[in-house]
């Protein structure tokens, strides 16, 4: 925890569209209590790392994210270069809030901006994966299977499922469930060869609204929890998809699991990966932790 930096007013960019808005001006008024150096709405996709580039170039060494679990990714992609020279904050307005939950932050906003002018802040690990294109996060990156899932996921499911929103989400993509030919190199050593429904790698604990998927991560540990699961008959697959949701798959002898700072993945066909919902490639994709690169504003 690092509390002995000067006090900064935070470059704060809101997310309109957010779950949970429900009353813009209301909300913004909330964050002038910040007492901010700018405070940008945005408009459409993309905007939130406009921004935060934006406020890169200006010099503003702390940047605060208002929305949900796609507008942190955002805002992390914009200011990623300079990570280490900014202070990051989170308003959680999202649908799912999941890497918040990781975080155990509250979900209120008057405790979060308390929280936000301590600017008191924890080291934690930032994601690289270079498949496509080269993209920047904190959560958690799955390909194959869950693809077909995240795309099912809408956000009325969500609120009105939960986490079973899963397994819903599962039962609906069940058609298009095929197997890769994949191959997986763990830190430039151990190499497994295995057809696998799922690759997932978790840097954070949950995806979905609170899916416990990776339930061992820990955001701050220099390791990237990696999650493979095989190819198997669809009754198995059906009870496995309830172990996740409980959090208590990583233990099924049908999962493999490791933990690795590098993890390269190759697959036939290649497999689509995303992150909080946006595809960000194909395999091959190769995913690196960077340590403690980013000072996240923390409430412990």
């Amino acid at each position: 925890m690092r509390n002995g930096r000067r006090r900064v007013k935070p470059y704060i960019i809101v997310n309109r569209r957010a779950g949970s808005v429900a009353d813009l001006d209301g909300l913004l008024s909330q964050l002038q209590r910040l007492e901010p150096a700018a405070l940008r709405v945005t408009r459409r996709r993309g905007d939130a790392e406009k921004f935060a580039r934006e406020a890169v170039r200006k010099r503003c060494d702390y940047v605060v994210a208002a929305g949900g679990d796609g507008t942190l990714n955002e805002v992390i992609n914009g200011i990623a270069q300079h990570s280490r020279e900014v202070l990051l904050g989170l308003v959680p307005l999202g649908t799912g809030n999941d890497f918040a939950r990781s975080l155990e932050l509250p979900l209120n906003v008057e405790e979060n901006i308390a929280i936000l002018l301590s600017q008191k802040s924890m080291a934690l690990d930032l994601v690289r994966i270079r498949s496509d294109q080269t993209r920047y996060f904190v959560n958690v990156s799955a390909g194959g299977f869950s693809c077909h899932v995240a795309e099912k996921l809408t956000a009325k499911i969500k609120r009105a499922w939960g986490p079973l929103a899963y397994l819903r989400s599962a039962a609906a993509a069940l058609p298009q469930l095929h197997a890769y030919e994949t191959v997986v190199v763990f830190d430039d050593g151990e190499r497994l060869k295995i057809d696998l429904y799922n690759v997932v790698i978790g840097n954070g604990r949950f995806v979905a609204g609170g899916l416990p998927i990776a339930p061992k991560a820990d955001p701050a540990d220099g390791l990237l929890d990696v999650i493979l699961i095989p190819k198997r008959p669809g009754p198995e697959m059906a009870l496995l998809a309830a172990e996740i949701v409980l959090g208590k798959h990583v233990s099924n002898s049908a999962v493999i699991f490791r933990r690795a700072k590098k993890i390269a993945v190759r697959s036939r066909p290649g497999m689509w990966f995303n992150v909080d919902g946006e595809s960000v490639g194909r395999a091959p994709a190769v995913f690196q932790i960077i340590p403690g690169a980013l000072n996240f504003v923390m409430n412990k």
